[in-house]
Formats: C-alpha cells, sequence, structure tokens
C-alpha cells in the first residue's frame, strides 16, 4: 500500500482530486493518483524513469510521413530535481502526440514488444523488439482492465462481453486567457476478435 495522503515538494504541493489516505499500485493506476504515481518516481532514479518513457517510444519520431506530423516536447535533461521528476511521472513537462499515444499502447498490446507504426496493414507483422518482459506488461494490463470495472474512472467505457484495459488522462493546455482540458481515454481492447487500439479526446 501507498500512503496517498497529498504532500509538499520544494513549497509545491501534489494533490489528487479526490482524497486518498492510501492506495495499492493497482489503486493508483484505477484513480489516476498523481500522489501514487508521484512517490514511485521519487522512489527511483530519473534514469530509470526517463528509459521507461523512452523505450514506448515517446520524443522519437512516428515517421509516418503525414503531413503535419510531429515529435512532440521531449526534456533532455541530466538533472532533475525533486518537483521535476514528481510532476514529470503525471505527464507534466512533455508534449506528446496522439500517434506517439497510439503506440505506446500499441506496446502494451503487444505485451511488450515495440514496432514502428503504420497506416496500413502489414502482414505479416514486423516482428519488432522486446522492451519490457512479457510477464510484467501482462500484470500491467490486469491493472488497467480495473479501470473500467466500478470504482475505476473508465467505468464508461465498459463494453458487454468485452474485456477493456483502459487509461484516463487529462491534458492542460493554455489558450486566450485561461487554461483548457482535455480529457482522454486510451483502450485496448482484447476479446475474439484481434485486439484494437483506441483513443477519444474532447476539450472543456
Amino acid at each position: 500500500m501507498l500512503n496517498t495522503v497529498p504532500y509538499r515538494i520544494n513549497g509545491h504541493e501534489i494533490k489528487d482530486v479526490a482524497r486518498y489516505s492510501e492506495l495499492t499500485l493497482t489503486g493508483v493506476l484505477q484513480k489516476s493518483s498523481n500522489v501514487g504515481v508521484s512517490k514511485l518516481a521519487l522512489a527511483m532514479p530519473s534514469s530509470a524513469l526517463v528509459d521507461t518513457y523512452s523505450r514506448f517510444g515517446l520524443g522519437k519520431a512516428t515517421n509516418l510521413g503525414l503531413v503535419g506530423e510531429r515529435s512532440g516536447l521531449y526534456p533532455q535533461k541530466q538533472r532533475w530535481s525533486d518537483i521535476e521528476r514528481a510532476t514529470f511521472s503525471f505527464g507534466y513537462g512533455l508534449m506528446v502526440t496522439p500517434l506517439q499515444l497510439a503506440r505506446v499502447y500499441a506496446t502494451i498490446g503487444s505485451y511488450g514488444i515495440y514496432r514502428p507504426l503504420s497506416i496500413t496493414k502489414v502482414d505479416p507483422p514486423v516482428p519488432g523488439e522486446r522492451v519490457f518482459p512479457e510477464s510484467l506488461v501482462r500484470t500491467v494490463v490486469h491493472m488497467m482492465e480495473s479501470v473500467a470495472l466500478p470504482g475505476g474512472g473508465g467505468v464508461k467505457a465498459a463494453i458487454k462481453g468485452y474485456r477493456i484495459a483502459i487509461k484516463t488522462g487529462t491534458g492542460e493546455k493554455s489558450g486566450a486567457g485561461w487554461p483548457l482540458y482535455q480529457q482522454i481515454y486510451c483502450l485496448h481492447r482484447q476479446a475474439l476478435r484481434p485486439p484494437a487500439i483506441r483513443a477519444s479526446r474532447w476539450w472543456w
């Protein structure tokens, strides 16, 4: 169990939308706990955190040749303050494109095999590169399935008869003098048909 009571780093408060006294690792993911994930990040070297993101392809070009395609923004730091490590763990300090996010979920859906993206069917699939142990990623997928179950943040995405592995998130973008918030749902579907990845988003 992790203590997920709000705390302060260098004068900055780390908190969640709702207050939780403690959560399991699955609960941290299910509730999208900034407190929980930041404490995990602070318990590891900054290099390990950055390496994990890099293995998923964040900061790397998707190379599909699409108009307007970007590589996002990924920090190249040698030294990280505690507050930078904490906020980086829940998505601050970097910019990720929808295609990069799709590649992250495709890697999860392949149980740790990283493959280049394609907008056309590739048959047989590219062998790819194993970047995470299969057993580890299967555990993460099982944890993600809890997000669509009662008590999770993505229960509205549940589809009867399907196993849904989902992660919700909120992005913030400044514009027109006020912050705009973007709700993002990404899911990986496992059922009788081949796995599928879907991302949905909207502003408010």
